[in-house]
């Protein structure tokens, strides 16, 4: 088991939040990543551009959310063919964003959590039949797939536009 991976089981049995990005789904699943920020090589046309990577540290087929997902403001909310999106802040862990996909019926069933610390709280959402977009309050473009949460792409950077 790698340190990482040590961390994490150490903080799930303390009912903790994960250390790192995560996506919690509906199912009790759970995977956690890291956010690597690349910066390309030297001489490239952009050289403040950055890149960045998911790496997945973890996988759990069964974990409870019931008291370590604290989700303290929802900033955003957007409606869409059955689904409705969330986004917001969780200020109990640092003021790190959170987006959700729930079923937009009586129960808001949740389908999925993804929760960054490397974000700002996001503060516009959107979901149409294939995707979730998020931005931040820093001004990035977060799509995530509705179907694999765990492979969000950062799109844009509306407030450095150069970087991407």
């Amino acid at each position: 088991m790698t340190a990482a991976a040590g961390q994490a089981h150490r903080r799930w049995r303390a009912r903790e939040a994960p250390d790192g990005d995560f996506v919690l789904f509906g199912d009790g699943s759970l995977v956690v990543m890291d956010l690597l920020r690349l910066r390309p090589p030297s001489g490239s046309e952009e050289p403040r551009a950055e890149r960045w990577q998911w790496v997945e540290l973890l996988r759990a087929t069964e974990w409870s959310a019931v008291n370590w997902v604290d989700v303290d403001a929802v900033l955003a909310s957007h409606a869409h063919a059955g689904s409705r999106a969330v986004a917001g802040e969780s200020c109990a862990h640092g003021s790190i964003g959170y987006v959700a996909l729930t079923r937009a019926d009586d129960e808001d069933a949740l389908e999925w959590l993804a929760v960054s610390r490397w974000s700002n709280p996001f503060c516009e959402v959107a979901v149409d039949e294939t995707t979730v977009t998020a931005v931040s309050t820093a001004g990035r473009v977060w799509a995530f797939p509705r179907n694999a949460p765990q492979r969000v792409v950062i799109t844009e950077d509306l407030a450095n536009p150069w970087r991407l």
